[in-house]
């Protein structure tokens, strides 16, 4: 007979979550919390906010690793849909992409109002990313909030030169939620109980 353990406390875990401005425009906000409360993920701050390109450029970081990361995920997309990066955007170096993505995101993420979100529980990171589904809301499963509340693709952002419309982020990994709930919150607007 296994007792029943309580959660080790080091696997509780907090992550921001960002309901972007085309889900605050969408009007989802509500759906979106509703689903991470019925799984149980404890809202410790919440806020909805107009950023600037400073936090937006805080929170899309500015090193080398970044952008290549960013620029050899567009590479593949825009090889995927038989496209040419150089003749769309001028170049084919990886780096440069991805300053280039990393701008676009940025005035998409300061060109509306976000809600803002501090979850926990336990592997919160992980969970989150789950529900929220592929980056690319084309390629996310129903079921998934980007899978049912978005259909952009790579390709429609690629053609249109502008980020990905997904509706939010959530943080990649615990180094990452530690850094984004520095940025988006004061100490004082984060709740225990």
């Amino acid at each position: 007979m296994v007792k029943n353990k309580r959660i080790d406390k080091d696997f509780e875990e907090y992550t921001v979550v960002l309901v972007k401005p085309d889900g605050v425009r969408r009007k989802v906000i509500g759906e979106i919390l509703a689903r991470f409360e019925r799984v149980g993920l404890k809202i410790t701050a919440a806020k909805l906010i107009w950023v600037d390109k400073t936090v937006a450029g805080k929170h899309y970081r500015d090193n080398e690793d970044y952008h290549k990361s960013v620029g050899i995920k567009t590479l593949e997309n825009y090889e995927k849909y038989g496209l040419d990066a150089n003749e769309s955007l001028g170049t084919k170096d990886p780096v440069e992409i991805g300053k280039l993505m990393r701008q676009w995101n940025m005035e998409f993420l300061s060109s509306g109002p976000v809600f803002a979100l501090l979850l926990e529980g336990p592997g919160a990171i992980a969970l989150v990313r789950k529900m929220a589904g592929n980056t690319f809301p084309y390629d996310s499963p129903p079921g998934t909030i980007r899978g049912d509340y978005s259909l952009d693709s790579s390709f429609n952002a690629n053609v249109n030169r502008r980020p990905t419309q997904n509706l939010v982020h959530a943080s990649g990994s615990k180094e990452e939620a530690e850094l984004e709930k520095k940025l988006w919150f004061k100490e004082e607007e984060i709740y225990s109980y």
